[in-house]
């Protein structure tokens, strides 16, 4: 009898170890809901900052309709996946780069737009001169040929961005000549289609580019 005591005696007491689980198993679940609440906290702040940038893009999209309505409304202007095109038949007379007036007064309505535009991104602007595949006219003494002719449009409406308050480190002209047409060369309507200057954001390289 004393010996089946003394056996009852040793054993481990049992309720001290579910104790002890017990606090194990709610240490556990502390943990998760406090990762849980720190999760959600970093979703709800990832949704709002997505919202502010969805707002911030709306905003340049009305910026950017206000600015060419006219001209969209007209056809002479287009806007796709954020690249503007604008018709050569505004911008410059047939052979010229000379603005005119239509097409200086258009350009000095975008650059609020692609101000507001260039303070969200970092990106830069590609201004591309594109011409018909119609050859330069023997005897036309200022372009040998259509990529110079699509290169100096290019570089005239970049230097007006610039004028009219373009930072110059964000926009860089570039030309392609006869190249990347929009439509087939068939005709008198399809080539002033593809006589045309595009507006369109571009990675910028490296650190080449400081924030204005």
């Amino acid at each position: 009898m004393a010996d089946l005591e003394e056996g009852l005696d040793t054993q481990v007491p049992i309720w001290p170890i579910f104790g002890d689980l017990m606090s194990g198993l709610l240490g556990v679940f502390v943990l998760l809901l406090v990762w849980t609440l720190g999760f959600q906290v970093e979703l709800a702040e990832s949704l709002k900052t997505e919202v502010a940038k969805r707002e911030q893009e709306q905003q340049r999209r009305e910026l950017l309709e206000q600015a060419l309505a006219a001209p969209l409304a007209s056809g002479r202007v287009t806007i796709e996946n954020g690249r503007i095109g604008i018709s050569g038949s505004v911008l410059f007379a047939l052979n010229s780069d000379q603005l005119q007036d239509e097409g200086r007064g258009l350009l000095k309505a975008l650059v609020v737009p692609l101000n507001f535009y260039l303070a969200e991104h970092e990106e830069v602007l590609m201004v591309s001169g594109f011409t018909d595949d119609l050859p330069i006219k023997k005897g036309n003494l200022q372009f040998s040929d259509n990529w110079e002719l699509s290169a100096q449009r290019a570089l005239t409406v970049t230097r007006t961005l610039i004028e009219f308050g373009l930072p110059e480190r964000r926009v860089f002209a570039a030309a392609f000549g006869a190249q990347q047409p929009i439509v087939p060369n068939q005709d008198r309507e399809s080539r002033a289609k593809n006589r045309r200057v595009e507006i369109a954001p571009v990675p910028q390289v490296g650190d080449s580019v400081a924030h204005d």
